[in-house]
């Protein structure tokens, strides 16, 4: 945490960034970083959903958009995970429209063997191959977000 944290203040030291939290999985990521970064910033929440139990269903569904106005803004992006790409893509032509001034994306997990993006995710914390985690904010069927650290669930038997 503290790297990532480090990696915020510096590029944006002489900045006041909007960080952007992607409910529900981030917000306890989010909650570290803000507390640990050393830099002025403005944080808001979009929450979008693509997950039923331990699968994705192909498509995001949103049910809170921005609230603060990020035109000419710089602005991070924070996620919990990066999987198949399908939600980062979204939401980066998503925030594209709002006309920022540029964009950051902070993931604390990717499974950089899953997807193929044509733009960067700037900061990552811990690569995975394909394990289902919860914990730290990560669940499955919103349970086990409380779980201090991050586990890998198993799928059940049959």
């Amino acid at each position: 945490m503290s790297e990532i944290s480090l990696e915020i203040s510096e590029k944006f030291h002489d900045t006041n960034p909007v960080i952007v939290s992607i409910l529900n999985g981030a917000f306890v990521f989010t909650a570290d970083i803000i507390r640990a970064i050393d830099i002025d910033c403005e944080v808001d929440f979009i929450k979008i959903s693509s997950y039923k139990g331990m699968n994705s269903t192909g498509a995001i569904k949103m049910s809170k958009d921005l609230s603060i106005d990020i035109k000419n803004r710089r602005v991070i992006i924070v996620e919990d995970i990066i999987d198949s790409g399908l939600s980062i893509k979204y939401l980066y032509e998503h925030i594209i429209k709002y006309k920022p001034k540029d964009i950051t994306i902070v993931s604390l997990l990717a499974k950089t063997n899953n997807y193929k993006l044509n733009f960067n995710i700037d900061i990552i914390g811990f690569e995975l191959s394909s394990e289902f985690v919860v914990g730290y904010g990560l669940d499955f069927n919103q349970r086990f977000r409380n779980l201090k650290s991050i586990f890998k669930l198993h799928p059940p038997s049959r």
